[in-house]
Order: C-alpha cells, then sequence, then structure tokens
C-alpha cells in the first residue's frame, strides 16, 4: 500500500514539474517536497524492514545494511553517471519528466509485492496505538545506551561542517579554479560514487565485526585527512606535483565518498540495534531525522562560516581558511566517542529492562514482511 502511494506521488509531483515550464514558486517547492516525501516514504518503508530483522537477528544486522548500502551506490553510480547528459540534452523540466519513470516502478513494486491484509481492522484504536508507540519510544529514549550514541550522531555530523556549495562553485566559477562544466562535474560525482560502493564492499567484507567505537576513530581520522585533498587543490598544490585537476578532483572524490561511507555504515548498523520490538520503523526514523538534523546544522554552520570569511560565489580569498577549519573541527567527535558503546556490534544492544518492558511490549507485531523469507534462508545455512 505504501509503496503505490509513493509510486503515485512520485509520479503526480514529476509530472507537474516537468509540464509546467513558468510554475510558481511555491507550487514549485510543494511539487519538490511531495516528490521528497514519496522517496522518504519508500526509503522509511524499507528501513523498517530492515530494522525489524536486525532485532531479532543481531548478526545479519550489518549484512542487510551492507545490501542496502550497495544498492544506494549503485543507484547513485547510475544517476550522477546519466544527470549531466540528459540535463543537457532535454533540459531539467525533461529530466523531471524522466524521474516519472523510477516513480512509476516502485508503484509497479506496490502491486507485485505481496502483503497481508488485514479484513476487520479496529480503527478506535489508533489512538491507543499512536499512545503505546509514545510511551515506548519515550522510554527506549531516556535509556543511556540509546540517547548517549543519538547524541554522538548528531554532534559528529554537526561538527563536520558542509561547505559543498563553496567548493561547486570554485571548481565552476573561480578564475584561480579548474572552471569545471555541470557535466564535468556530473562526472565526477558518478566516479565518485564508486569510493561509495568499495566502501560498502569493504565494511562487508572487512569490517563489520569491528566495534563501533573502534571503526568511527579511524573513520574519523581518515575523513580529517582526506579532507586536506580539497585544501591541496584549492590551492593549486597539485599542479606543482604535475597532477591535471581533473584526475585530481576523481580522486579526492572517490576517497571521500569511501570514508563518508565507512564512517556511515556503522552508525546505520547501530541505528538498527537501538530500536525497540514493534515500533522499529518509527523510532529508526526518529534516529534518521536526528541524524539530518545534524547534516543540516552542518549546513547552516558551513554557510555561516563562509559568510563570517567573506567566501561568496565570486570571491574565494578565504576559501582555503575555510577548509582548513573544517578539517580542524573533524578531529572534534574523536573526543565524544565514550558516547557509543564498546559492544560485540553482531549482539543486541538494547537493555533488558526497555526489552521487556509493557510499554515496548504493547506495540509487538507478528512478522508481515517478505523480509522474513530471506532472513530465515539465512539462519538455516
Amino acid at each position: 500500500m505504501l509503496f503505490r502511494f509513493r509510486g503515485s506521488l512520485g509520479v503526480i509531483a514529476m509530472l507537474f514539474l516537468s509540464l509546467h515550464k513558468e510554475l510558481h514558486i511555491v507550487l514549485a517547492l510543494l511539487a519538490l517536497t511531495a516528490g521528497s516525501a514519496s522517496v522518504a516514504i519508500a526509503d522509511v518503508t524499507v528501513d523498517a524492514c530492515v530494522a525489524q530483522k536486525s532485532g531479532s537477528h543481531p548478526s545479519l544486522a550489518a549484512d542487510m545494511q551492507s545490501l542496502c548500502a550497495l544498492s544506494s551506490s549503485i543507484g547513485a553510480l547510475v544517476g550522477f553517471s546519466f544527470s549531466g547528459i540528459f540535463v543537457h540534452l532535454i533540459g531539467p523540466q525533461g529530466v523531471y519528466g524522466l524521474l516519472t519513470i523510477p516513480a512509476g516502478l516502485v508503484f509497479i513494486v506496490g502491486i507485485l509485492l505481496k502483503e497481508p491484509r488485514t479484513s476487520s481492522f479496529a480503527y478506535e484504536q489508533i489512538n491507543q496505538s499512536f499512545l503505546n508507540a509514545g510511551k515506548a519510544m519515550w522510554k527506549t529514549l531516556k535509556c543511556p545506551d540509546v540517547w548517549r550514541p543519538c547524541l554522538y550522531m548528531y554532534l559528529s555530523f554537526s561538527l563536520s561542517l558542509n561547505i559543498s556549495e563553496g567548493m561547486f562553485y570554485w571548481a565552476t566559477d573561480s578564475e584561480a579554479g579548474p572552471s569545471f562544466s555541470k557535466e564535468i562535474i556530473g562526472y565526477v560525482m558518478a566516479i565518485g560514487s564508486i569510493g561509495s560502493l568499495l566502501g560498502a564492499i569493504l565494511y562487508q567484507y572487512g569490517l563489520k565485526d569491528y566495534p563501533f567505537r573502534d571503526l568511527l576513530f579511524w573513520a574519523q581520522i581518515l575523513s580529517c585527512l582526506s579532507g586536506m585533498l580539497d585544501l591541496v587543490l584549492v590551492l593549486r598544490w597539485n599542479l606543482n606535483l604535475m597532477i591535471p585537476d581533473y584526475f585530481f578532483v576523481v580522486i579526492d572524490a572517490s576517497v571521500s565518498q569511501m570514508i563518508g561511507r565507512l564512517k556511515w555504515m556503522p552508525l546505520l548498523v547501530l541505528s538498527s540495534k537501538l530500536c525497540p520490538p514493534g515500533i522499529e520503523g518509527t523510532f529508526f526514523a526518529l534516529l534518521m531525522s536526528i541524524d539530518n538534523a545534524g547534516l543540516l546544522t552542518s549546513s547552516w554552520l558551513g554557510g555561516l562560516l563562509l559568510h563570517i570569511l567573506n567566501v561568496t560565489r565570486t570571491e574565494f580569498g578565504n576559501f582555503w581558511l575555510a577548509i582548513l577549519i573544517r578539517n580542524v573541527l573533524r578531529i572534534s567527535p574523536l573526543f565524544l566517542l565514550f558516547l557509543v558503546p564498546r559492544t560485540d556490534p553482531n549482539a543486541s544492544i538494547l537493555p533488558d529492562e526497555v526489552l521487556n518492558s509493557k510499554e515496548v511490549a504493547e506495540t509487538r507485531a507478528p512478522d508481515n514482511v517478505e523480509l522474513v523469507a530471506l532472513v530465515e534462508s539465512m539462519d538455516g545455512r
């Protein structure tokens, strides 16, 4: 049902954007919001399935998250590869028209997906279900094993300032920069997605059994070091080393996305293990909202830093200093790693008082997703 609703919403939103040439900005924003919401609905639904199975099968949590990351990286690789070409050939509105195709495919998946239906649904119990879910979420959040990792995730993302917009304009508009076209930027991002793909594979086959705290420590160190590649590029040291801009930018994007994936994977696995039974989708969405709030704060702080240093679309004199400050701040989450549990990544994290609490027990429901067959087949090996 949710996939069909998501597919319909996405098709309508993208068609609306593609068929109106002089669309009012408010209507355009509403259509874009509807398109983003349609993607989020399907995303949260899949996350709910993964989080549910991660709670009942902790040893498979990393494998399921790696599968999702692998699919996401392949999709990003395909999307970035063709985005610049299609924008150049058919324009932005034509691209919005093409985006109805994946939304339509999701609608078809919703039709083909077998879901058990409840013939006698008690609508009067909706309020009680919301109340029970709210109580379970609050009880879980009060647990130190839960709120401490949540605080770390928010602060970790917030302190990694986002100045990517400044980097984009420097690479495309600055006279001192490489003056890349937007198609070239699309190709660079596509090749960079290979780094994200490699990061997911590396985590799955080499790092998934290491403790969360150790992985996050080294990922944060590598993130700080990889940020220095941007500084080398902006200061044009790569030309002194006889390394062409395009080749260096491709290396920069690939390394950055690979390290970003290596940092993101243990946080996803950790988040899936923090979800109490019965409200996995809701609680996982809450955790992702905390992460997105951290990313939003990072963008605000990054924009504020660029404003203070007087970095604009045409003025990049202090841009190197902004990059240096960003890289130094990336070290700060290392002092917050005590908030992350040092536990076996294949074991359950939630304490028994949360799992066996009355609030959580009232929200539990029987398995009703097709992922059960996949998990049971893995357990039988």
